[in-house]
C-alpha cells in the first residue's frame, strides 16, 4: 500500500516540488496551503495531488484538518513541514507582531503538524518527519532575527523527535536549503539576486527539485538509521 504523505505549504516552490517528488516515488500526497485558492486548484489540477487548506499556526485547523486527510486518504507516514513566511526587519525595527507572525508559522507550525499524528506513528511503529530549515538557520542573517530563531528552533525539534522517535522506527530530519530558484527569490531585483549568487561557490541558485530529492532520500523506507540528521543544500555558501 502507498505510503500517505502530508506536505505543508505543499503546492507551490520547493513545496510543490516536494509534492511532486514524493507522488513519483509512489506516495499518496496532500499538500496544504494557507491563503491562494487559486495556485492551488491549478497544481491539483495539473498534478492530480490533492490540496487542503488550512493554517498551519492554528493548532485546531491543523488537528482538524489532519483529520480530513487521514479519513480520505488514510492514516498519515510521512510529514514535510515546510510551511513557512517571512516578516523581515532590522531588530531595531521589527514589531512584537512580526516576530510573533514568523513564531508561529515556521516554529509552532512545526508542531502543529508533527503532534497531531505523532501517536499515530508510534502505534504503527513508522513515521518519516522532514522539517524545511534554512541557511538563515544555520548562520543567521541581517533582518531575519525572526525568522533564523524559527529556522534554528526547527533543528532542536527534530533533533529531539529523532530521540524520542527512534524506538518507534520513526525518523526525523532537516533539509537546510541555500537560496532557491523560488518565486520570491526572483521576484527581487537582479542586482540583489546577482549579489546573492555572488555569495555562492556553485555560482548559481538552487533548483526546488533539487530539496525535493533530499527529501525524498530522507523519507524513504530504507532512510531508517538516519535519524536527527540535517542536509545542507545550499550550493557550497556555508558549512555546519
Amino acid at each position: 500500500m502507498a505510503r500517505v504523505a502530508l506536505v505543508t505549504g505543499g503546492s507551490r516552490g520547493i513545496g510543490a516540488a516536494i509534492s511532486q517528488a514524493l507522488k513519483a516515488q509512489g506516495c499518496t500526497v496532500a499538500a496544504t496551503y494557507a491563503g491562494n485558492d487559486d495556485a492551488a486548484a491549478k497544481f491539483t489540477s495539473e498534478t492530480g495531488i490533492k490540496t487542503y487548506k488550512w493554517n498551519a499556526a492554528d493548532y485546531e485547523a491543523s488537528k482538524a484538518g489532519i483529520a480530513k486527510v487521514e479519513a480520505e486518504l488514510g492514516p498519515i507516514d510521512i510529514v514535510v513541514a515546510n510551511a513557512g513566511i517571512t516578516r523581515d526587519a532590522p531588530f531595531h525595527k521589527m514589531t512584537p507582531e512580526q516576530w510573533k507572525e514568523v513564531i508561529d508559522t515556521n516554529l509552532t507550525g512545526v508542531f502543529n503538524t508533527i503532534h497531531p499524528v505523532w501517536p499515530g506513528m508510534r502505534e504503527r511503529k513508522f513515521g518519516r518527519i522532514v522539517v524545511i530549515s534554512s541557511i538563515n538557520g544555520q548562520k543567521g542573517q541581517f533582518g531575519q532575527v525572526n525568522y533564523a530563531a524559527t529556522k534554528a528552533g526547527d533543528l532542536g525539534v527534530v533533533k529531539s523527535l529523532a530521540q524520542e522517535g527512534a524506538r518507534f522506527n520513526i525518523t526525523a530530519n532537516a533539509v537546510c536549503p541555500g537560496y532557491i530558484a523560488t518565486e520570491m527569490v526572483m521576484a527581487v531585483p537582479e542586482k540583489v539576486r546577482e549579489s546573492i549568487i555572488g555569495q555562492i561557490p556553485a555560482g548559481r541558485l538552487g533548483e526546488p527539485e533539487e530539496i525535493a530529492r533530499c527529501v525524498a532520500f530522507l523519507v524513504a523506507d530504507e532512510a531508517g538509521f538516519i535519524n536527527g540528521s540535517t542536509i545542507s543544500a545550499n550550493g557550497a555558501q556555508f558549512f555546519v
